[in-house]
Order: structure tokens, then C-alpha cells, then sequence
């Protein structure tokens, strides 16, 4: 019969489980240290962060003492010229669109693209049996009136003739009514015989025209030039006109010499009426394609949209490497009032133009202007500045007149000499 262990003893843990004397003091003492620990680094963290709040506030507040720092530069003498640099466009001396004048096929041409062509050379031929066989016709209808003058001629002879021998015969031979009736008939066949001859007039004029017509057959060239265009190939069917529904043959330029177009602002365009204006014309930025001109012409008028005037400068294109379409840079030196200038950062528009200006106690104080030539970068002002006054730039808002400021001179010291 087996028996059960006897139930364990509760008052007495087990090995494991037993811990030395003094553990629970060791715990509360190390848990207080730490709390200190803690404590003392919060008051020194706390410490450390207001000192430097102290410190900012120390600086922000001699930073916001100081007075504001500005640049200045000195207002200089405008120069007595300006250069206006404008976007142009070159086109040829003469530009034609050559249309055929008969009808017809094109049975050969001649030239193509980029051929040179001499005044009244032949560009193309152009087969024209419609007008070929009009011609003909023509031709005969006036052979017959020429041989019907030639009937009416006859006719015409023998009734004067025969008029004349009844005016003269003696009275009583015969009858007053028989010689008005010759006459009649005499100045009828003279009226037809002219009749005939307006007719064959009418028919010489038609062969005339139509013996012309026969020339444009030969497209030819209406100047010396280059041929830009063809649009034909042999056996393409063309009309005579250049309207809607009809294409140009070939289209011819001459490029020597060549026009340069440009649109003058309004603001320059007295300059150009009034004065015989140099130009310089510089094809894409490139230094090395130089060329010099003058206006030659204008528009003398203002583009109501775009408010310029349409300037037309000839220049020389001797070697050729100029050609029509070509973008150029055109810079004209035009005559400018006096006054002095200043960047255009110096401007200020509070509503009225104004410039800062910066006295020797470094007081600033707003003045109005009145601006004249602007170049973008540089403004020239034509009263309310003068020559040698400090002006400040890029000022923000927050600046107002009357104010103390740190200016600091943009200008170039001017350097002394080595033995100073």
C-alpha cells in the first residue's frame, strides 16, 4: 500500500529562494542616490539653459541698439551717350515669289536651291498646248480677214469706180435716182472694206497677245539673286496668277546688300527721326561678325501695340555669309540728357520715385526723383540727386527717413601710389 509524501513545511522557504540580511537597505540607499543624481542634473540643466536665454537676450537686444547697416554708393555723372542694344532681323534687298503666267505643264527647270541666278536667266520651260493651238487659231481667223479686206478691197474698187462713171455721165443719160443709187452702193462697200480692216486690227492684237503669252513658256529671273525655293517638278501642272489657290514656282533673294529690321522703343525713337543714329550690328553674340551701319530708314510711326518704331539699317553682305532670317544684335548710340546716375537698387517707389540718400552723420533721408534713361541696371536721375551723393541700396521697408545708419561704402577705394 504506498503511502503520500508528507505536505511541505510553510514557515520555512526553501534554499533558492532565501536572501541575506541588509539586501532591502542596499536597494532604498542606491535609490536614493540615483533621485539625487537626477535632481542635481535637472538644476544644471535648468541653470545652463537660462544662462544662455540670458545671453541671447543680451545680444539680440545690443543687436537691435546698433543702427541698421545699409550700403551706399556714390551718384556719378551720366555719360553724354547711351548704347541700346535691340534684337533684329535680316532680310534680303529683294524678295520675289515668281508665279507662272500661263497654263500649262512644266516640261524642265532649270536651277534649284541655292544657285546663283543672273537678271532675265531662264529658270524653267513650260509646255503649253492650250495656248499653242490658240495661237494657231488666232493666226487663221486673221489670215481670213486679211483675205476678206482683201474681197472688200475689190468690191470697194469697182463700186467707186463705177459711182464715178455714173457722176460723170451728161445729164439726161441717165437718171438722178440710178447715180444716188451707184453712190450708196459705193460708200457701202467702203464701210465694209473698213469694217474688214478694224477686223483684222482686232485679230493682229490677239495674235500680238497671244504671241506674248508665248514667252512666259521661259520662266525667267526678275533680278540677279539665289533661289531660296522651288516648288515644281517636271510635269506638274501649273496656272497663270498668284492668287489663292495657285504656288509659286521658285521665290529669289537678293542678298547684296542686306536689310537689318528692328523695333525701336518709343523712348528712343526721337533720337532716330531726328538724328542720323550709327548702329552696330553683331550676328549671335559672336565679337568676330561685325558689321557697322546707320538708319537708313524708318516707319515714322509708333506701333500702337508694341509702341516702337520700325527701323530699317543697310549694311554691306559682300562676302555673302549673311542671309535673310538670320537673328542679330543691333546697338545703337544714341544721345542721352545730363544728369548723374545710380544703380537701380537705389530706387525706391514709396509712391513716388525716391532715392535714399546717406549724409556724413549717417542719417538718412528719403528724396523724390525724377528718372530718366533707364538701362536696367543703371537709372539716370534727372533732377532731385547730384553728383557725388550717397545713396543706399536694396533698403527694406522697415527703414524710414530721418533714421541713424552703418554705411557701408560699395565704392572703390582709389589706389594709392607704391612710393605713398
Amino acid at each position: 500500500m504506498l503511502t503520500s509524501p508528507p505536505p511541505p513545511n510553510d514557515e520555512e522557504p526553501p534554499e533558492a529562494f532565501a536572501y541575506s540580511r541588509g539586501t532591502g537597505r542596499r536597494m532604498s540607499v542606491l535609490a536614493l542616490a540615483l533621485a539625487g543624481a537626477l535632481a542635481v542634473g535637472f538644476f544644471f540643466i535648468n541653470a545652463q539653459r537660462r544662462y544662455e536665454i540670458n545671453q541671447l537676450a543680451a545680444a539680440t537686444g545690443a543687436e537691435t541698439s546698433k543702427p541698421p547697416s545699409v550700403d551706399v554708393v556714390s551718384a556719378k555723372s551720366s555719360p553724354l551717350t547711351q548704347h541700346l542694344v535691340l534684337p533684329g532681323e535680316t532680310a534680303a534687298w529683294y524678295d520675289s515669289k515668281i508665279y507662272a503666267r500661263v497654263n500649262g505643264y512644266v516640261e524642265k527647270w532649270l536651277v534649284d536651291i541655292g544657285d546663283h541666278v543672273s537678271n532675265g536667266q531662264v529658270l524653267a520651260l513650260i509646255e503649253t498646248p492650250e495656248l499653242d493651238a490658240q495661237l494657231q487659231a488666232a493666226r487663221a481667223k486673221l489670215s481670213a480677214a486679211q483675205a476678206e479686206v482683201n474681197v472688200k478691197q475689190a468690191h470697194a474698187d469697182f463700186a467707186k469706180s463705177t459711182y464715178e462713171r455714173w457722176r460723170s455721165s451728161p445729164q439726161g443719160v441717165v437718171s438722178e435716182q440710178e447715180r444716188e443709187s451707184k453712190k450708196a452702193v459705193s460708200l457701202e462697200a467702203e464701210s465694209d472694206l473698213i469694217a474688214a480692216k478694224a477686223q483684222v486690227n482686232l485679230d493682229e492684237a490677239d495674235v500680238d497677245r497671244l504671241t506674248s503669252l508665248t514667252e512666259f513658256k521661259k520662266v525667267k529671273a526678275p533680278f540677279e539673286g539665289t533661289i531660296v525655293e522651288r516648288d515644281i517638278d517636271i510635269g506638274d501642272l501649273v496656272t497663270a496668277g498668284s492668287g489663292s489657290g495657285t504656288s509659286a514656282l521658285f521665290r529669289v533673294a537678293r542678298n547684296q546688300p542686306m536689310r537689318v529690321f528692328v523695333n525701336v522703343p518709343q523712348s528712343a525713337a526721337d533720337d532716330l527721326l531726328t538724328n542720323d543714329a550709327k548702329a552696330s550690328i553683331t550676328i549671335g553674340g559672336d565679337a568676330k561678325r561685325h558689321y557697322e551701319g546707320k538708319v537708313s530708314r524708318t516707319s515714322r510711326a509708333i506701333n500702337p501695340q508694341s509702341r516702337t518704331l520700325r527701323t530699317e539699317i543697310d549694311i554691306p553682305n559682300a562676302d555673302g555669309r549673311l542671309v535673310p532670317g538670320m537673328y542679330v544684335e543691333v546697338s545703337f548710340t544714341l544721345k542721352r540728357p545730363i544728369g548723374v546716375q545710380v544703380p537701380a537698387a537705389a530706387l525706391s517707389f514709396r509712391p513716388k520715385p525716391q532715392v535714399a540718400i546717406v549724409d556724413e552723420n549717417n542719417v538718412l533721408q528719403f528724396r523724390d526723383v525724377k528718372i530718366g534713361v533707364d538701362d536696367g541696371d543703371v537709372v539716370q536721375i534727372q533732377s532731385g540727386l547730384e553728383e557725388g551723393d550717397k545713396v543706399a541700396l536694396n533698403l527694406s521697408s522697415q527703414i524710414a527717413s530721418g533714421m541713424k545708419v552703418d554705411a557701408h561704402d560699395l565704392d572703390p577705394s582709389p589706389r594709392q601710389d607704391k612710393g605713398s
